[in-house]
């Protein structure tokens, strides 16, 4: 641990810097800071803390800057939490729409009031459970041979696919699809969904095979699509303004385009649980966000599926306030999706007795 007198310092570098992107120098920590000492042995003091690590002098004669590992310091030892004010609050729930039991309609909210209250850009997965089930699958006949298929899943997933056929759709094979979905997949985990199922329950229809193996085939596409979080992103364009991304925007802009590293991104705090996870410069792994930090908190529906919303912005950001802020809207949308949950277990429960 630093002295007191330099963690005092430090901290003032870094939310000073914060607040006006300029080096910060000796007489302006004077002003700031409530101690009674001279320049000098604030001078002193920085030289210290530059030998450390903790800040940098960018030019000669300029005033001090944050590294990575005095924003880390910082963050982990010194930030002094913003309480959220009432005002704060209403204007976080404002922007999510607590009647959608739709998770990705949700979350897409959540996302675009990240995007408002932080000028940065967002990011949320849809929740990931491995031991959803599947609730129900309707099929929608849209014309004489296409037929529209959508799976909903215990977690609230809904996904959908058109399946073209290779006969006209009648009234037969509508109803044996029903009775399919009825007794082999209302229910079934999503990871039981596999080949060897989809092959098996085909040969048991005898002459009805060839009419349902093209809906089998997409309910299988469905229940894989259902298994995997989607991630989105949002306000990426925010990105443009910040003067710290003026040398590496081109990369940081084709690396936010491209999902397999984003994922790979939140898949890295998810050992982490529920939670806030504040990942700052070359912590991310990826040389990208060199100059970024990422700030995820991971959601969670009941006992079960979890998910993640978060920002991507630069390392100079106002971390005590944004913290909370996106605990908040976490803490949100964990119980707004957990209620909906509840009360479809509820609901499925009681239609289980009736039918017993």
């Amino acid at each position: 641990m630093l002295p007191t007198r330099r963690q005092q310092i430090l901290a003032a570098i870094v939310e000073q810097y914060i607040e006006t992107g300029e080096p910060v120098g000796s007489k302006a920590l004077l002003s700031k800071l409530d101690i009674n000492v001279s320049s000098a042995t604030i001078r002193n003091d920085m030289a210290a803390l530059t030998a450390q690590g903790l800040i940098y002098q960018p030019h000669t004669s300029a005033g001090r800057i944050p590294t990575q590992s005095g924003y880390r310091y910082y963050v982990d030892n010194l930030m002094k939490v913003e309480e959220l004010e009432e005002t704060e609050r209403r204007r976080i729930e404002a922007g999510v729409d607590e009647r959608s039991g739709d998770p990705e309609a949700l979350l897409s909210k959540a996302g675009e009031a990240l995007v408002s209250f932080t000028n940065f850009a967002a990011l949320s997965t849809t929740p990931s459970d491995e031991h959803a089930f599947i609730k129900n699958i309707e099929m929608v006949p849209v014309s004489p041979r296409v037929a529209m298929v959508v799976l909903l899943t215990s977690t609230g997933i809904l996904k959908s696919k058109p399946c073209r056929m290779d006969i006209a759709l009648t009234p037969d094979i509508k109803e044996t699809f029903d009775t399919l979905v009825s007794e082999h997949f209302n229910g079934t985990a999503l990871a039981d969904i596999n080949t060897v199922k989809i092959q098996t329950l085909a040969a048991s229809l005898g002459v009805k095979a060839l009419a349902m193996s093209g809906l089998l085939a997409t309910i299988a596409d469905l229940a894989e699509m259902a298994s995997q979080a989607d991630i989105r992103l949002e306000g990426k364009s925010n990105l443009l303004g910040y003067k710290e991304y003026s040398e590496n925007l081109p990369a940081l802009l084709k690396f936010l385009g491209d999902e397999e590293p984003l994922n790979m991104l939140v898949s890295q705090s998810e050992d982490t649980g529920p939670g806030i996870e504040v990942r700052i410069g070359s912590e991310n792994r990826f040389s990208e966000l060199s100059n970024s930090t990422t700030i995820i908190s991971r959601y969670k529906i009941g006992d079960g599926a979890t998910g993640a919303i978060g920002i991507i912005g630069p390392t100079r950001m106002n971390y005590s306030k944004l913290i909370p802020s996106i605990q908040y809207l976490s803490d949100i949308v964990s119980k707004i999706l957990s209620e909906v949950y509840e009360e479809d277990t509820l609901t499925n429960e009681r239609k289980d007795e009736e039918t017993s």
